[in-house]
């Protein structure tokens, strides 16, 4: 693996933090994005058995997008897999959140993914390799308190779907990777109903699947060119099994769980 190249997107902390490691051992060539490049930075001297080019880079931003795949290309000349896996969640009811949140958690995931894949496509298909969005959960069915987290994971998966069949016969491998809850800063950095943080975590992170763990399912899987994956059991494949069959029941599931979670947003 000494000449492939892996661009990995949220790369400062939880699964693409746990991703970077994961890829290093591997023996790949690092290109990681973040808004917080000192944490990249520090990462870089960590990980030094392979070469890390850290970018800072918000992916709500189009140009940082670009830049991104620039500084890649001009640093190694290839990009074999490109992971979107930048997010950010809310936690507020829908009649009480800003629009403006709202608009944030699309600009962030959804559009963070679309920019990156478009200018990292042409360089990924020379080399016949892999798209890899992360979604959640969320990105299958409703989550109540999050409309603005689910909503943009929907999208990706309709995106990175649509982008899997329009390449189909170009040699692109797509994957849809959903993890269940898995133990990360996502839940301290959620914004609520007016756009500030969060702060905290309403849950038990240590109850959760480790990033490590998460990050070595999804090598195997883009590896194995799977398409999609969730990866959890009970969190994940599971319920949204359930929500095929009846979907009546996920609803009432979703709602108990959520309204029951520490100061919840639901009434």
């Amino acid at each position: 693996m000494q000449d492939k190249v892996v661009v990995i997107t949220g790369a400062s902390s939880g699964i693409g933090k746990a991703l970077a490691e994961k890829y290093a051992a591997e023996g790949y060539k690092l290109v990681l994005a973040a808004r917080r490049i000192e944490r990249l930075q520090e990462l870089q001297l960590q990980l030094d058995n392979v070469e890390v080019l850290p970018v800072k880079t918000d992916v709500s931003i189009e140009e940082d997008c670009k830049n991104l795949i620039e500084k890649a290309i001009e640093k190694f000349g290839r990009i074999d897999i490109m992971i979107n896996n930048a997010g950010i969640s809310m936690r507020a009811a829908f009649i009480d959140v800003e629009t403006e949140v709202l608009r944030r958690l699309m600009d962030v995931n959804y559009w963070g993914t679309v920019y990156c894949t478009k200018y990292a496509l042409p360089h990924v298909l020379k080399q016949k390799g892999s798209v890899v969005g992360v979604i959640s959960t969320g990105g299958y069915i409703g989550l109540p308190g999050r409309t603005g987290y689910s909503g943009s994971k929907f999208a990706v998966r309709g995106f990175l779907d649509t982008v899997r069949i329009e390449y189909l016969r170009a040699g692109l491998h797509v994957l849809v990777a959903a993890p269940g809850f898995t133990a990360s800063e996502i839940r301290e950095s959620a914004l609520v109903s007016d756009g500030s943080h969060q702060g905290s975590t309403p849950r038990d992170e240590s109850k959760m699947m480790s990033p490590e763990r998460c990050a070595a399912i999804m090598y195997r899987a883009i590896k194995n060119r799977r398409r999609k994956m969730i990866i959890s059991f009970w969190d994940g494949k599971a319920i949204v099994l359930v929500a095929k069959l009846w979907a009546w029941l996920v609803d009432q599931i979703m709602y108990a769980f959520f309204k029951n979670e520490p100061d919840s947003p639901l009434r």
